[in-house]
Order: structure tokens, then C-alpha cells, then sequence
């Protein structure tokens, strides 16, 4: 067996291990949380379920023969300044761009709130932007340090490669579906399907900023922006979604013309990024 075909053989056992992991990770650690009586998000089990992308993916990289050539720890923000900035704004600017057409067709209102809300909102997105930072760190160094970069090297098409990144990282969620969803009530039957198509595209973006800047800083500043908006939009109820079309106009991630929007920056970045550049993870 030649040597290029030995290490993607490895490659691919270690994608399994990981993927298994994480998924299983996670699902024990809501078994957990049953076991303690504790609400799913709320006990030690949702801990477990944070650091196991990144816990996985070290161990695999220590001890299973993966290195850490590929790791992207570093930020590479010379000659990235783009994007950075991409990274940062693609989901308030999409979020932004929903609630407008949300409110301007009727779908979406703003409860009347007391002259503070302002402060209020600026206060808890600060503190969200801190404690999300932090957890993508073990999001994104496990799914974008880790996963990504592993998988662009089995010599599949990138669009393909990017859609399992996304399928794997979405099924991920699942143990803690209803902790990551909390703010909606539809049915999982036909959330959990929408969500697994959002992840799929969103990773797409991820994916093409990560082959560009050789970094998971990018997606990890990216998903914080995002994550912090919409909990403090939601949390905090400033807006309210009118009953059914949530499935169109939520600015959340499963929501389809954000869906929509990032297919759309996503499949962007990819055509200009091809051709311009040799792929290189």
C-alpha cells in the first residue's frame, strides 16, 4: 500500500472516530443530565457536550497519527482583513436585512419596550459575545480545526466536502436540539430536517473562509456575532414572529432566507475563490 493511500485510510478511520465521539459525546452527556434530574443545558451532561469537538480532535491529533500541521491556530489577519470582516458581519448584516423585510411585510413586530431596552440590549450582547467566544473556541477548533481540514484532503469535490462538515456539525446539535432551539416551538419533524439543510449551507461559508485565511478565527468570530445577536433578540423578546412564518422569516439559522443568503455568500466566495486560488487547507 502506498503511503498517500495509507494516510487517507487513517484519514478516514479518523473522521469515524471523530464523528462517533462528538455525536456520542453529546448524547451521554444529556443522558446525564436525565440521570441527575437536571433540565437538558442546565447540568454538567451540556459541559461534556461544549468541549467534545475540541477534546475529540486533540486526542486524535496526539495519539492517532493526525498531527497538527493542519491545526489553524494561527490568525494569518495579514491579508485576511476581508475576511475577518466577512466573517464578523455576514450574520448581523443577514440578520439585519430579515427583520427589515420581516417588519416591512408584517411578519415580524417589535413589542413597545421602556426607553432602557437599548442599554439593556447593548449590556447582554456584550456579556453573550464573552461566554460565546468562548464556547466556539470548542466549537470551532473541533469542527472547523479539525473536521474541516481533514476532510478536504480525501480529494473530494469542496462543495461536497463542506456539506459533510455541516451534516456531521449539525447532527452534533441534536443531543441539545431543544437547548440550541429554544426559541421556537415548531415541530421537530420538520425543524430538525431545515436545520440540518442550514448547517450543510452555512458551512459552506465557513469552509471557503477557512481554505482562505488557513485559520479558524474567522469562524469562530463569526458564529459568535451571530450566536450573541439573535440570543439577546430572543432572549429578551424584541421581536415577535408572526404564527407560521417563522419558517421564512426567523433570522435564525434554520430560517430559509437565511438559508437562502448564505447559499448564496457561500457559492459567492467559492466561484471567486476558485478562480483565483489553488485550494490549499
Amino acid at each position: 500500500m502506498s503511503i498517500q493511500a495509507h494516510n487517507k485510510n487513517r484519514t478516514v478511520r479518523n473522521l469515524v472516530i471523530f464523528t462517533f465521539l462528538v455525536i456520542a459525546l453529546g448524547w451521554l452527556g444529556r443522558l446525564l443530565d436525565s440521570l441527575m434530574g437536571a433540565k437538558p443545558g442546565e447540568g454538567l451532561g451540556v459541559t461534556l457536550w461544549i468541549v467534545s469537538p475540541l477534546v475529540s480532535s486533540f486526542l486524535l491529533r496526539a495519539f492517532a497519527g493526525d498531527g497538527w500541521q493542519d491545526l489553524g491556530i494561527r490568525p494569518n489577519i495579514k491579508g485576511n482583513v476581508l475576511w475577518y470582516a466577512i466573517s464578523i458581519l455576514i450574520y448581523p448584516v443577514c440578520i439585519t436585512l430579515i427583520l427589515g423585510l420581516g417588519l416591512a411585510l408584517g411578519m415580524i413586530s417589535i413589542p413597545d419596550s421602556p426607553p432602557d431596552k437599548m442599554a439593556l440590549f447593548i449590556q447582554a450582547f456584550g456579556i453573550a459575545l464573552v461566554t460565546d467566544f468562548v464556547i466556539n473556541i470548542f466549537e470551532e477548533f473541533g469542527f472547523r480545526g479539525y473536521l474541516a481540514p481533514k476532510m478536504y484532503t480525501l480529494g473530494l469535490n469542496d462543495l461536497v466536502a463542506h456539506g459533510l462538515v455541516g451534516l456531521i456539525w449539525g447532527a452534533w446539535h441534536l443531543a441539545y436540539f431543544s437547548v440550541v432551539m429554544s426559541y421556537t416551538t415548531e415541530s421537530a419533524l420538520t425543524l430538525v430536517p431545515r436545520f440540518l439543510l442550514a448547517t450543510i449551507v452555512v458551512s459552506i461559508v465557513y469552509g471557503e473562509i477557512r481554505i482562505l485565511t488557513h485559520s479558524v478565527w474567522p469562524a469562530v468570530l463569526m458564529q459568535t456575532a451571530g450566536g450573541a445577536f439573535l440570543s439577546v433578540l430572543f432572549a429578551n423578546e424584541l421581536i415577535h414572529i408572526k404564527s407560521g412564518a417563522a419558517f421564512l422569516i426567523s433570522p435564525g439559522v434554520e430560517g430559509t432566507l437565511t438559508i437562502i443568503l448564505c447559499a448564496l455568500v457561500g457559492v459567492g466566495i467559492h466561484r471567486w475563490r476558485r478562480r483565483h486560488f489553488r485550494r490549499e487547507s
